[in-house]
């Protein structure tokens, strides 16, 4: 009788902790969350478009951007604090050549949200710019995404995080960007989230250990 006893507490004790395991493996995953990410979709320069030698086209210093933001989580949202866009051309980084401010907003799970808008480019050496197109080569122009964003599990948000990312975006004589497919901002940075995940899974798993011996 002893021995059964002994089997059963045993089988008992593998038991919650096989389900204790699961138990956090499940609120380690929930609690994960990951940064949107975010691409150029549309960019046009008419000042660089070879085919319209219009004055109107070659004075024309806007530049058209379409920036996509896609929150890939399925059970999370995103709040974005205000974001700020900067543009820079060549390889000068220290001055940008426009700016361009998003209003905060908050986007749903597994959702997609575009922001277009027209800016005045000031400071691009146009003439250069214009002959370098024309002779076969493409520019690159730069653009730099900075905002803060926290994440919404269940009804609660968490604390803000910085996303701060950028592209190159190569632009040839039709004045648009070379690439048809979107040019992901990317950043150095990793996810700040990320090198905390191996730790808050082992801190639930041992806070469940601590509860069974207990």
């Amino acid at each position: 009788m002893a021995e059964n006893g002994g089997e059963s507490c045993c089988r008992c004790c593998c038991s919650f902790i096989f389900t204790s395991g699961l138990t956090a493996l499940f609120m380690w995953l929930s609690l994960r969350t990951s940064m949107p990410t975010c691409s150029v979709q549309d960019f046009l320069v008419p000042a660089l478009n070879k085919t319209d030698n219009s004055t109107t086209a070659r004075n024309n210093h806007t530049i058209f951007f379409d920036i996509k933001l896609d929150n890939v989580m399925k059970d999370k949202g995103v709040r974005y604090d205000t974001i700020n866009l900067t543009f820079f051309y060549g390889q000068n980084y220290s001055f940008p050549i426009a700016t361009y401010t998003v209003p905060r907003f908050y986007q749903g799970h597994d959702k997609h949200t575009n922001r277009k808008a027209l800016v005045e480019a000031n400071g691009v050496p146009w003439e250069a710019a214009f002959e370098a197109v024309s002779n076969g080569s493409t520019v690159a122009f730069r653009v730099g995404l900075a905002t803060r964003v926290k994440f919404k599990i269940l009804a609660f948000y968490t604390k803000r995080h910085n996303l701060i990312v950028k592209g190159d975006v190569p632009v040839n004589d039709s004045g648009k960007k070379v690439n048809k497919k979107g040019i992901k901002l990317k950043s150095n940075a990793p996810h700040p989230g990320n090198h905390r995940l191996r730790l808050e899974f082992v801190v639930v798993i041992f806070t469940v250990l601590i509860i069974f011996l207990l």
